[in-house]
């Protein structure tokens, strides 16, 4: 009996262990490198204590597991299209990355105050739009398919708490409009993949901070019973609210909804920017940054029932006046948060 025993002791510590690396493969050390390849192409060299290596390869060497790439369906202005995205999803999956595709479902930037309308789009009707999105998103996904890079998740569109393709989707006035282009989106998905395993589906508000926001939004979303997989929310302190507030937030979505929770969008800056003149949460300084990402991650990872499922920084490789929320001083060496998963990471 006692040999006995010990086998299914030594069988449940196998088990817990299996479980515990499971758990840590699943939690998505994350970065938005939308802007990547763009600023490589121009000729930018990263380097990483003082030494040039491409950036996702510094991003791999510091425990960084996923990628997030946003598309837009016919840009002007900006790199995002189909071919663009295809690529750089290339590149990150050959350094072993999993990849979150964000759909804007616009020609341009898609936020809460500013959800426009494809120009190949406008003017049609909302049952005409419906399939539009699900013609569009079918293709899209084949394409990525048949290029060897199926996406892991998928957003429905990027933070859509008040809407998307406006005037269309718009909230509140639209939500039995915005409820069949989220679906269409879905659908779009199962009909592009193929017999490609199923991404996970992620829905993404900007409300991370706040309770009350989140559960107005996702309690009339899930009236519609929408299948979706994960609850996406971004977070960035100045706008949205201090750090305990965000973990009242996740420990209520943990509790309300039972979902996996992302913190898919966050930002800090390594110098003043936000916080001129007031008082800040963290120093605006390379440690302060530091420390900012150090105590996100730690509340996530503090969600109920093991649901905070990662966090991804927006954007590591962003140039620009925006250069000071990225991971890259003036000299494009890599500053102190690229170290903070580190410590988890590292045998």
């Amino acid at each position: 009996m006692r040999a006995h025993a010990r086998l299914i002791i030594l069988l449940l510590i196998t088990e817990v262990c299996a479980m515990n690396i499971a758990r840590s493969q699943d939690y998505a050390i994350g970065a938005d490198v939308s802007f990547l390849a763009q600023v490589e192409q121009q000729g930018l060299i990263f380097k990483d204590n003082g030494t040039p290596k491409p950036c996702l390869e510094i991003l791999k060497d510091h425990g960084y597991n996923w990628i997030r790439l946003r598309l837009f369906h016919s840009p002007t202005e900006l790199p995002n299209n189909l071919d663009y995205t295809i690529a750089l999803a290339k590149n990150a999956k050959r350094l072993g990355f999993r990849f979150l595709l964000d759909y804007h479902y616009a020609d341009t930037w898609a936020d809460p105050g500013h959800q426009p309308m494809p120009k190949a789009w406008q003017g049609k009707s909302h049952q005409e739009l419906v399939e539009a999105v699900f013609q569009y998103t079918r293709d899209t996904i084949a394409a990525f398919r048949d290029a060897g890079v199926l996406p892991d998740m998928i957003q429905i569109g990027n933070e859509i708490t008040n809407g998307m393709m406006w005037p269309d989707g718009k909230l509140p006035e639209n939500w039995d409009n915005l409820a069949q282009l989220v679906y269409a989106g879905i659908n779009g998905v199962d009909a592009g993949r193929g017999n490609g395993r199923r991404p996970k589906i992620m829905i993404h508000i900007d409300r991370g901070a706040d309770s009350k926001g989140t559960k107005a939004f996702f309690d009339k979303l899930n009236s519609y019973d929408i299948p979706y997989d994960v609850i996406g929310q971004s977070y960035y302190p100045w706008w949205h609210g201090s750090l305990n507030d965000l973990r009242r937030n996740l420990e209520f979505m943990a509790r309300e909804y039972k979902k996996e929770i992302i913190v898919v969008e966050a930002a800090y800056n390594w110098q003043p920017g936000n916080y001129v003149g007031k008082p800040a949460p963290f120093p605006e300084s390379p440690e302060g940054q530091r420390e900012f990402l150090d105590e996100l991650n730690r509340v996530v990872m503090q969600t109920p029932n093991g649901l905070g499922k990662g966090v991804f920084w927006w954007e590591p490789a962003v140039t620009g006046h925006l250069t000071i929320r990225g991971f890259f001083d003036d000299q494009h060496n890599a500053l102190p948060v690229v170290t903070v998963f580190d410590r988890f990471t590292r045998k």
